[in-house]
């Protein structure tokens, strides 16, 4: 068979009909699987089903045009449902739609801010913590829908897990997941299997979402009950969705514009406010489902992903109620498998004990919260400890005694504030001579502290009556210690 034309840079890649198929296909496996998931996390936010399905049909349709990593999606999620749950229960549902405005018009602002370089500063141990952690929540989130059922539950599941397996082997034309729902929900209803199903997770709606303003008073009061809430929304999105952009770059092995991202889930959450829905940022597993068990790749995928859900909900809402969740629990188990790095457990023995730590950190603390964000937040925070510790133990002093009986120090490394502290003990003050020369020609003035121990230095030397002096800064080194010597109280 003849390949298809190469289409013109200009033309967009769903435009060749084998892609369309693939991101058609994906979108609806997609909004398959998005359905059970926003009824939970409407639960878990303490609010109506609609309210998570509508958040996630306005959501992933928006992100799709403003967002800035194709294929990814975005929807209701968890972590987000966690930072609104008491704003929900305490203010009511109005409040939350407040909330939810006001988290996106902040993540549009620290867009502009620049807040997507900062994930320049997140260490490859810390994403592998995260991908580790996020299949492990995946997996974990799958085991209700495995207690208390019927023992029919077990096989289907496997049964739907060896279809995913199996079936790329004899053709890749249809995403594996769907025909595993597919396969799964014909056995069910023709043998007349009574399974827990998709309409038993809640009640689907009936109708379109529509815009509204929230009805709550445009106070000050009102600004500081929802402020606190809004930019946890705002931080826990933006860190979700950005570290997911990060992982779907690494799978495709393209880049994706990362402030665009943040201003996109910004709009796309003001959106979702005034369409009556929840919040939300990207859907890791959601977007593994698209991306990687689907083969996704454009924004095509993203927003028929959110037109199916609506249409799936609204419209077809009696055929999607008798979806077996073992169907569903298949999908997202397979999911959880193929986003595990395999690799770092068997090459664990053969990486520095620093980056296993901020590894087994970061899943451990974001089990323990169940927020993938405060886990990031926490390896980060390890990987820079265990580096400032490393690096402080870099710095190299050597002392030579000359003819003309000046003592010559010379400093090599990085010199910060925990290298600099023990900079200090490292002169033999009472032994020099009257002179002594300390030479910084192989080390960099990195901060103000490491400014504070030197006049320390040349402090506890002209007390005893010595004199020491400092050369071979660079300019950068000598511009930061010439502004800040004798200003910092570092020889009193």
């Amino acid at each position: 068979m003849s390949p298809a034309p190469a289409l013109s840079p200009s033309r967009p890649a769903w435009l060749d009909p084998r892609v369309a198929r693939t991101e058609v296909l994906a979108g609806l496996v997609v909004a398959l699987a998005l359905i059970p998931e926003a009824i939970s996390f409407s639960i878990l936010a303490g609010v109506d089903p609609r309210v998570g399905l509508f958040s996630s049909f306005v959501m992933a349709v928006v992100i799709a045009f403003t967002g800035g990593r194709p294929a990814m999606i975005t929807a209701a999620t968890g972590a987000i449902a966690l930072v609104v749950a008491p704003l929900a229960l305490e203010h009511g549902v109005q409040y939350l739609f407040a909330a939810v405005i006001l988290g996106g018009v902040f993540q549009i602002l620290l867009a502009a801010a620049g807040v997507a370089r900062l994930m320049r500063f997140v260490p490859r141990s810390v994403m592998v913590g995260f991908v580790n952690a996020l299949a492990i929540l995946i997996f974990t989130a799958q085991l209700p829908q495995l207690v208390d059922v019927p023992w029919l539950v077990y096989p289907m599941v496997a049964a739907g897990l060896a279809i995913i397996f199996l079936f790329p082997r004899f053709t890749t034309a249809v995403p594996a997941p769907l025909v595993a729902i597919v396969v799964l929900t014909t056995l069910a209803v023709v043998l007349g299997w009574d399974l827990p199903d998709v309409g038993g997770e809640g009640e689907l709606p009936d109708s379109l979402p529509f815009f509204l303003l929230p009805d709550v008073p445009f106070t000050v009061e009102t600004l500081g009950v929802i402020a606190p809430y809004a930019l946890g929304i705002a931080f826990v999105g933006l860190m979700e969705s950005l570290m997911t952009a990060k992982l779907v770059d690494d799978i495709t092995d393209t880049h994706s514009d990362k402030t665009r991202e943040s201003w996109g889930q910004g709009v796309a959450n003001v959106a979702s406010g005034f369409f009556g829905g929840m919040g939300g940022c990207a859907m890791i597993g959601q977007t593994m489902i698209n991306v990687k068990a689907s083969g996704a790749r454009t924004r095509l995928s993203t927003f028929l992903a959110g037109a199916f859900l609506l249409v799936l909900v609204v419209v077809l809402g009696d055929v999607v109620a008798i979806i077996p969740m073992a169907a569903l629990v298949a999908v997202m188990v397979f999911v959880s498998i193929a986003t595990f790095d395999w690799h770092s457990l068997r090459t664990i023995h053969r990486m520095p004990k620093s980056e296993t730590t901020v590894m087994v950190s970061t899943v451990a603390v974001t089990l323990l919260t169940h927020n993938l964000a405060i886990g990031v937040g926490v390896g980060v925070l390890v990987a820079c400890v265990l580096f400032a510790q490393r690096v402080a133990h870099l710095v190299d002093v050597t002392r030579e005694l000359g003819p003309d009986g000046v003592a010559r120090y010379s400093v090599a490394g990085a010199l910060f504030f925990a290298s600099s502290n023990d900079l200090y003990t490292q002169f033999r003050y009472a032994e020099d001579p009257a002179e002594v020369v300390i030479d910084l020609s192989d080390a960099q003035v990195w901060d103000a502290s490491t400014v504070a121990a030197l006049d320390a230095i040349t402090h506890k030397y002209a007390t005893r009556g010595k004199t020491a002096t400092i050369v071979g800064l660079d300019q950068h080194s000598a511009t930061r210690f010439e502004r800040h010597t004798g200003q910092l109280g570092g020889g009193h």
